[in-house]
């Protein structure tokens, strides 16, 4: 029961920072929202004052009934300001990003809760236990399936890549090329799959800490290797179909819109996965991909 609470108070605290970052950030578009359209204090443009016209300069001055261009301009400049601030927003979405990885952490964690031997391992000292099965990492092969180490892990490991990738305005339009911009997006997506699968592994929400596998000497390196590199590699094959097979076959099959739904969703099957963590459709694309 104690590990039950542990675990419950550690992802609430995990959500409740996530929340509190989104809450800043709606804070600050909120008070700029407002701002459009009123007049600063500490406008840049200069204050008018008010003089008797003199002789030589009266045809230049404004008559009763032209229209005056000074509110106008202010309001151009603030939605003008405001529009570039929010194209420039390039900044990585840290607080989504997070939010998505730990609904799937909640998914690992409650399909092992349905295995008994997870549950028969709950009762005990929590840390005395999770630091006992994190000492236990040693050797390669932890006797699970071929498919289980080589095929599911890397699965993941590219779908938590493709988590990151469609938080990062710098990558989510980036297909697969040579450029060097593309190379350090997907190296940034392999930064976090090796982040999140170490989490999972001896991580203090993890298979260590929750199911205790390292007390029967299944705490292994080939997990920890696998997800991250085997992900990587999958990430950018299927970066590669989406380009060059997806897009042939949308071509000559003339824009049919039920042979794209199968050739992005059964081809791109972890980008798929990850762009339902985040309410869209398994064949959406970002701008620029398509």
């Amino acid at each position: 029961m104690k590990r039950y609470v542990l675990c419950a108070l550690l992802i609430a605290f995990i959500g409740a920072v996530a929340a509190a970052q989104d809450g800043s950030s709606e804070n600050k578009n909120s008070k700029l929202l407002t701002t459009v359209g009123s007049r600063s204090p500490w406008s840049l443009l200069p204050n008018r004052f008010d003089r008797p016209p003199t002789p030589f300069i009266t045809f230049l001055e404004a008559s009763p009934s032209s229209t005056l261009l000074t509110p106008h301009l202010e309001n151009y400049d603030a939605a003008d300001q405001l529009d570039k601030k929010i194209a420039g927003d390039r900044s990585f979405h840290w607080s989504t990003a997070i939010k998505q990885s730990l609904v799937f952490l909640g998914v690992q964690h409650g399909y092992a809760m349905t295995q008994p031997k997870t549950r028969r391992d709950l009762s005990g000292p929590f840390f005395k236990d999770y630091g006992r099965s994190v000492k236990s990492l040693h050797g390669w092969a932890d006797g699970g399936r071929f498919f289980t180490n080589y095929i599911a892990h890397p699965l993941q490991g590219s779908f938590l890549g493709f988590i990151q990738i469609q938080n990062d305005p710098k990558g989510m339009s980036l297909s697969f090329d040579k450029s060097s911009a593309y190379w350090r997006s997907r190296l940034k997506a392999l930064a976090w799959s090796a982040a999140w699968s170490t989490q999972f592994e001896i991580g203090p929400i993890s298979q260590a800490s929750i199911g205790n596998v390292g007390l029967h000497g299944k705490q292994t390196y080939v997990d920890l290797v696998m997800t991250p590199i085997g992900g990587f590699g999958l990430l950018v094959l299927e970066d590669f179909a989406d380009k060059h097979i997806i897009r042939m076959i949308e071509r000559r099959s003339s824009g049919n819109f039920y042979i794209k739904v199968a050739s992005r969703t059964f081809l791109n099957p972890t980008r798929s996965v990850a762009n339902l963590l985040r309410l869209k459709a398994p064949w959406y694309r970002d701008s620029g991909l398509r």
